[in-house]
């Protein structure tokens, strides 16, 4: 069987920049197995899989190691992939997700704008072993549905963490997300998700499902600017509307070709 596939720097502008996803559009679904193969074969910190339903597409993701309930750069890349490849013509595309329900996603120009759920974070104490692990002890620690945010005092801070990826690991949290107020941004962020098989993943677009509310009531304003400090960095555009995220980044083809499989 062949399977088309591309492979999509998703929050760039150009290649070699922004978090590399896979996309693949299947006639019909796969045995789990087989997805989670493919996308440990990617090697990618996630790859997206589509099958088209009555309005829109089905959509899961895979990490190396296991599935994900949400995941933003892999929606992006799919959008892109769907508007500018595959010949989309709505505004928008409907995304059935299977643990968060319909995402939409709406493309202005080179801009795809998510719709995703916001998630509330709530303070809870620094876990033990955690400062240690993260290389710095963090100003507060917050919960959200997936991740753990950990704020620490500036831009600086972040982006010269050295963490233990080892130690991290032991901590029962998707991503562990390192945040701060940013210098030229509202504020930049770091993420980290060993126990995925992923140790530092480039842009996280999930996380900032809980980083923009909670830096938008720190902040005082719904319309944020937002970059992730990796090596290979990005910027999310965040607007805050009650309940919901809608998260805006832009996109670039990296390859595109068939697997076998």
């Amino acid at each position: 069987m062949k399977i088309p596939i591309w492979q999509v720097d998703a929050f760039a502008a150009q290649t070699f920049a922004g978090n590399p996803a896979a996309v693949c559009v299947l006639d019909d679904w796969l045995a789990d197995g087989v997805l989670q193969a493919i996308a440990a074969e990617n090697n990618l910190s996630e790859t997206a899989f589509l099958v088209r339903n009555a309005d829109g597409f089905d959509l899961r993701w895979f990490a190396p190691a296991k599935e994900v309930a949400l995941c933003g750069h892999a929606t992006l890349a799919a959008a892109k992939v769907l508007f500018d490849l595959r010949g989309w013509k709505e505004e928008t595309i409907r995304f059935r997700t299977r643990q968060r329900g319909v995402l939409t996603v709406a493309k202005n120009d080179e801009w795809f704008e998510m719709d995703f759920p916001a998630l509330p974070v709530r303070p809870v104490a620094t876990p033990p072993g955690l400062a240690a692990a993260l290389g710095i002890e963090p100003r507060r620690v917050l919960e959200s549905t997936d991740d753990w945010l950990a704020v620490l005092d500036d831009e600086a801070a972040v982006r010269e963490l050295k963490p233990d990826f080892a130690a991290l690991k032991a901590f029962p949290c998707r991503c562990l997300v390192p945040t701060a107020r940013g210098d030229a941004v509202d504020f930049v962020s770091r993420a980290f998700a060993p126990r995925y098989g992923i140790p530092e993943d480039p842009v996280t677009g999930s996380a900032h499902c809980a980083l923009a509310p909670y830096w938008a009531g720190v902040l005082g304003k719904d319309d944020l600017r937002a970059f992730q400090v990796s090596a290979r960095g990005g910027e999310v555009r965040c607007r805050v509307a009650g309940d919901r995220v809608k998260l805006a980044g832009q996109a670039v083809v990296y390859l595109a070709g068939t697997i076998d499989v």
